[in-house]
């Protein structure tokens, strides 16, 4: 069963190039994984700063190995360190 997951995050516009660039480079590693179908990044209109990723998987199973990969993990550290708040993800798939 397919799942999507969203992925909130509040970014500085001080610090919005490092972070693009990290995001960037998140997208390209996601992209190579077992399991990834495809993603987008929405910027929020009303709310600087707010962006919205939605990430689409093959399964939890796909997902969840992509959470915990070192790769992802050290990126996230890096993304954490220069964003206002913890990321915050939710796992969805159709009802």
């Amino acid at each position: 069963m397919t799942i999507k997951v969203l992925i909130k995050r509040k970014v500085q516009e001080s610090k919005s190039k490092e972070l693009n660039l990290l995001f960037v480079k998140l997208r390209g590693l996601a992209m190579a994984q077992k399991g990834y179908i495809g993603g987008e990044t929405l910027k929020r209109v009303d709310t600087p700063g707010e962006y919205l990723i939605v990430s689409r998987w093959q399964s939890i199973d796909d997902w969840t190995r992509w959470l915990v990969s070192r790769e992802r993990t050290d990126i996230q550290g890096k993304i954490d360190a220069l964003t206002d708040a913890e990321t915050k993800f939710e796992i969805y798939t159709n009802g």
